[in-house]
């Protein structure tokens, strides 16, 4: 702290020793009550020149910068404006005291001058006794000058109002409390670049920047802005005076990027444009800051048009009523007196002879900016005086940080643009013009980007001349996928990536996932390389489908053939033909299988819990007790005519115990236990089939194999065991062949679900009702055709082999056959 103290005194004692001389009036002083300092680079020293011992900077030997010193007038010109209103400060005089800003790093002297009084600065004093005349100040011009000097106005609140340092890092208000400018920030410059690239689909682009704050600011903004877009940027490169452009453009070339972002001040960005020039760069679109987007030297350029086309952001161009004339009068006044007159340190021009046309002609960038900050000041100062329509309270004594607190305040209408200040000391309401270098040399404007509480953006295309021969540029790592591809990433870049197309149920879409085809839903499908999904077609049999009609048909004329066979049955009851074929267990058998056949009925219409669940289950239930009837009946044959002689006992058992009935209930009460309990623990549902057909859903009924399996089991048990029986039977005697007639009802049977499961395996569709209710009336029809049917054709045509003479002698025969 001691060092730091004694420095100032050093500097303070510097400054008294230079404010000694005399100094005449000038383009940098007005004298006034109060004074605003400025802060220009009429030249610029951007050399990196290296000193053995301290020297002095004299920026009057540095090369000239015509645009600057346009802004240097403007700021002359916006303070005499001011003090020539009769409506803003009246009797109150501004005047200024601008120093010639030259370089980042060396140009202390006139800016100790404008925190001084009476040329000392006292660090340790909590209150100077002797308060500066300057209220604020503004500049500098450069991102890198101004992070320079603020900490210097900062300490005492000093209002920096800037018009060119658009770097981000001062909307810190906690490091830069008084710091405030009037122009957009680099966050809405970027915001703007990433507009039109999206515009026209620019996704693979390089960045050049100054080597500086401004500039590096600028790519951290742009690189944060791109993350959730398309665009990439494969190559970024910090421009200074030790640039190589041409191994700069060769890599550019060699990742064919046709899109280069130039963020840079024009001391940076000349030599560039000229390297193109000169290295046959071509077919390029070029995308300019606002710091040269209206630079006059460049779109005249001999070989310009060859570097292709360039595109630029830029503070619209606000016409300042009266600063055309101010030029020539100004300069009328001064006859070139004063170009060799001894002055304070940098506030010497050497260009006071110069043509106020050319002065006029140059880059009117910032112009608006500087008038703004101006006015801006004047207001805060009106507001802190108090001032009325005639006069301002002399008695108030000025303090910067009042004016301040004032100019935060700041809401005013300047040349139809409106003045306001948010909470980071931005302009709350601002705008950007984009504008296009065309053929005749000129910054033509073709577009806009305005922002406030929203944001405006606009570009007119159709003005544009591009280099392509009117078609708008391309600049992309890889083509755009076709309709129904997704994207998968080659390299390590978003905007690299190879095409794959989206397979059958599947689609892309490129707004919400571009690296994934996505699935569509159980009721849609799609072909190889959609973009939507298709809603399925939905089938099933209804009731009221011919195919259903006629199934319904056989299933009534089976119940009417049973009921007549029943009747016949009945009304022979006595006779030998239906005593053999079972006596009253006909009854059951043709009872159970017209029940088995209401399966039937519900194979057809929309599934439903209840049709679903009564699909199977009467069939299941009662076919079983027709398969354990037969079970009975082919042991009885058997036990007949081959057990009975040879086991006796077991005969006299079954005939004692009724056991054909015994197994017939057993069978049916397991059965029906098997299919509560399975029915109960995971009951069928209905199901939409939807992997066989990919633009159809089948409607169709989920029979889980846990609940059926064991009820399958029995009813397959029970097949199997009528089946030996009957086999054992099959030389019995030829009129008297129960057996034989079982057996082949039996491998018709297992014929047709054998069938049936192939097809289930094979096809899918919605006739797999119709082969399942098939299936079922084949499995009921089999029995009824030739178990019963030939027993009614004998009752009814063969009437003399349906007595009790022929049936004993056919058992005689074959006793005595068997027996020798």
């Amino acid at each position: 702290m001691k060092h730091f103290l004694a420095s100032f005194c050093l500097l303070g004692a510097f400054l008294h020793v230079c404010t000694q001389h005399t100094i005449p009036a000038s383009e940098f002083q007005l004298e006034g009550d109060y004074l605003i300092g400025g802060l220009f680079d009429i030249h610029d020293d951007t050399g990196s020149v290296y000193h053995e011992r301290p020297e002095a900077l004299d920026c009057a030997t540095k090369p000239f910068t015509f645009s600057n010193y346009r802004r240097f007038q403007m700021i002359r010109f916006s303070v005499e404006q001011v003090n020539n209103s009769t409506n803003l400060l009246p009797n109150v005089s501004l005047g200024y005291d601008i120093f010639d800003h030259c370089s980042d790093t060396q140009n202390f002297p006139g800016v100790l001058k404008l925190i001084s009084a009476n040329g000392s600065i006292q660090p340790w004093s909590d209150k100077q006794s002797v308060l500066s005349k300057v209220i604020a100040v503004v500049g500098p011009f450069t991102s890198t000058q101004s992070l320079t000097v603020a900490p210097l106005f900062m300490t005492n609140l000093v209002p920096m109002v800037n018009y060119a340092t658009s770097t981000s890092v001062f909307s810190n208000k906690a490091k830069y409390p008084s710091f405030m400018r009037t122009l957009p920030s680099n966050s809405n410059m970027i915001d703007v670049i990433v507009r039109i690239l999206q515009k026209f689909n620019w996704r693979w682009v390089a960045f050049l920047n100054s080597d500086d704050d401004y500039g590096n600011d600028g790519l951290d903004l742009f690189a944060q802005r791109i993350k959730d877009t398309e665009i990439c940027l494969p190559y970024s490169k910090g421009l200074s005076d030790r640039t190589d452009y041409s191994q700069t453009f060769k890599q550019i070339e060699a990742q064919q990027i046709n899109v280069i972002i130039v963020f840079a001040l024009e001391n940076n960005v000349e030599p560039l444009i000229e390297s193109a020039v000169l290295l046959n760069v071509t077919n390029k679109v070029w995308i300019a800051g606002d710091a040269w987007a209206l630079n006059k030297k460049l779109p005249k350029m001999k070989g310009i048009k060859n570097i292709g086309t360039v595109l630029g952001v830029a503070e619209p161009v606000v016409t300042i009523p009266g600063f055309s004339d101010f030029l020539h009068s100004s300069k009328a006044q001064l006859h070139c007196k004063y170009a060799e007159q001894d002055t304070f340190c940098n506030q010497k021009c050497n260009c006071s002879c110069m043509n106020p046309e050319d002065i006029f002609a140059a880059d009117p960038s910032y112009s608006f900016a500087i008038y703004s900050a101006i006015y801006a000041i004047a207001h805060a100062l009106h507001n802190t005086l108090r001032c009325g329509a005639d006069k301002c309270d002399s008695n108030i004594t000025v303090y910067p940080y009042i004016v301040l607190a004032e100019l935060r305040k700041s809401n005013f209408t300047l040349v139809n643009n409106s003045i306001q200040f948010d909470d980071n000391g931005n302009l709350k309401q601002g705008s950007y013009s984009i504008v296009f270098w065309n053929n005749s040399g000129d910054a033509q404007e073709i577009g806009f980007y305005q922002f406030n509480s929203q944001v405006h953006f606009f570009v007119d295309d159709s003005k544009i001349e591009w280099h392509t021969n009117g078609k708008v540029p391309t600049s992309l790592c890889s083509p755009e996928c076709p309709a129904g591809y997704k994207k998968k990433r080659n390299g390590i870049y978003e905007c690299c990536f190879d095409c794959e197309i989206c397979a059958n149920g599947t689609y892309a879409n490129i707004t919400e996932s571009p690296y994934a085809c996505l699935k569509c839903k159980d009721i849609e499908w799609s072909e190889e390389g959609s973009t939507s999904c298709n809603l399925r077609a939905v089938e099933y049999i209804s009731a009221t489908d011919i195919v259903a009609m006629l199934v319904f048909a056989a299933a009534c004329a089976f119940v009417c053939m049973t009921l007549a066979m029943s009747v016949l049955f009945s009304v022979n009851y006595n006779t030998p033909v239906v005593r053999s074929a079972g006596g009253p267990m006909c009854f059951l058998i043709l009872g159970c299988l017209s029940l088995s056949n209401l399966s039937v009925f519900f194979h057809f219409g929309k599934p439903t819990v209840p049709l679903c669940t009564l699909r199977y289950l009467p069939f299941l239930l009662f076919y079983t007790i027709c398969l354990a009837c037969f079970v009975v009946r082919s042991f009885q044959i058997v036990c007949i005519f081959k057990i009975a002689a040879k086991i006796p006992k077991l005969h006299s058992w079954w005939v004692k115990y009724n056991g054909q009935w015994l197994v017939i209930v057993v069978a049916f009460v397991i059965q029906a236990i098997f299919l509560v309990v399975g029915y109960s623990c995971k009951p069928p549902s209905p199901y939409n089939e939807t992997s066989w057909y990919p633009d159809k859903i089948i409607l169709s009924c989920d029979i889980s194999l846990q609940a059926s399996t064991a009820s399958v089991i029995l009813l397959s048990s029970i097949c199997t065991l009528c089946f030996i029986f009957s086999y054992m039977g099959k030389n019995l005697p030829k009129n008297y062949n129960e057996a034989k007639a079982i057996t082949f009802c039996l491998l018709l049977l297992i014929l047709t679900w054998i069938i049936f499961a192939t097809e289930c395996m094979l096809y899918r569709g919605k006739y797999i009702q119709l082969l399942s209710a098939l299936a079922v009336l084949s499995s009921l029809y089999s029995f009824l055709f030739w178990y019963f049917l030939p027993k009614c054709y004998i009752i009814l045509f063969q009437s003399h082999k349906n007595t009790q003479q022929y049936f004993q002698g056919l058992i005689q025969n074959y006793t005595k056959t068997i027996s020798q």
